[in-house]
């Protein structure tokens, strides 16, 4: 299957903070859209891999996306090495997307800077001929195929967007896939230890951050991205 957009985060719920509404919004003007999880989130504080898999499950749901899959890589420990770059490779040309959508280059988590950059030479490297991989079962060697264009979404710091994405009237679909994963996320009733993404503060900031960004292109919500090349356009007056 062919995807328009395949989204990339290091644990499952990344993707839904990150980009969710720009994932939602793009469903609905018809594209296609896949996610893929590095890791299952299995060091988490709260919750197990078993719960993060299910909640997953509902978040793409939600969302609309066209598959969802998990690389099983270890959470906390995962490298950027060829072992894992081989990988990712086979993920990207097995759904050939225009667009990858990662994690952000510098944050708190450690595995976030570390998918950004494994994603991103993923991406290079997969377009190269001499680098041959094969899908299970599969004797045909995959084609090559290297995306147009990899963003990265903003996620626990404030990094400065290069591009904000309009996602008015798609923040309740965000809302609603990010609060699916109900161990992660605030709880008043929940027994788990406090961790700062449990908080009501972080709960609150999902909506907030996006009021805010709204706000610097004068919309009502925003989703903010980093980009790895100059953005091109045909026209001045394609800039809103």
């Amino acid at each position: 299957m062919k995807l328009d957009i395949l989204a990339i985060g290091s644990h499952p719920d990344d993707v839904e903070l990150g980009c969710g509404a720009t994932i939602a919004k793009e469903i609905a003007n018809g594209k296609k859209v896949g996610i893929v999880d590095l890791t299952q989130g299995e060091l988490g504080t709260r919750g197990s891999a078993e719960t993060r898999h299910q909640e997953a499950a509902n978040a793409a749901k939600i969302l609309g996306v066209f598959v969802r899959e998990n690389m099983g890589f270890d959470d906390g420990f995962f490298v950027n090495d060829k072992k894992h770059q081989l990988e990712l490779i086979k993920m990207i040309r097995k759904y050939q997307p225009e667009i990858v959508i990662c994690n952000a280059v510098d944050d708190r988590h450690i595995d976030h800077g570390k998918g950004s950059k494994l994603v991103s030479d993923a991406c290079f490297l997969s377009g190269l001929i001499k680098i041959e991989t094969y899908l299970e079962n599969d004797v045909k060697a995959q084609e090559i195929w290297r995306p147009k264009q990899v963003y990265h979404y903003i996620q626990w710091k404030n990094l400065q967007p290069d591009v904000i994405v309009d996602v008015s009237g798609f923040m309740d679909a965000k809302l609603s896939a990010v609060f699916a994963y109900k161990t992660q996320f605030y709880d008043e009733t929940s027994k788990e230890p406090q961790t700062p993404i449990s908080s009501k503060n972080f709960a609150d900031s999902v909506r907030y951050r996006a009021n805010d960004l709204g706000r610097l292109i004068g919309v009502e919500y925003g989703e903010g991205f980093t980009v790895e090349r100059h953005v091109a356009v045909d026209s001045l007056f394609n800039l809103k």
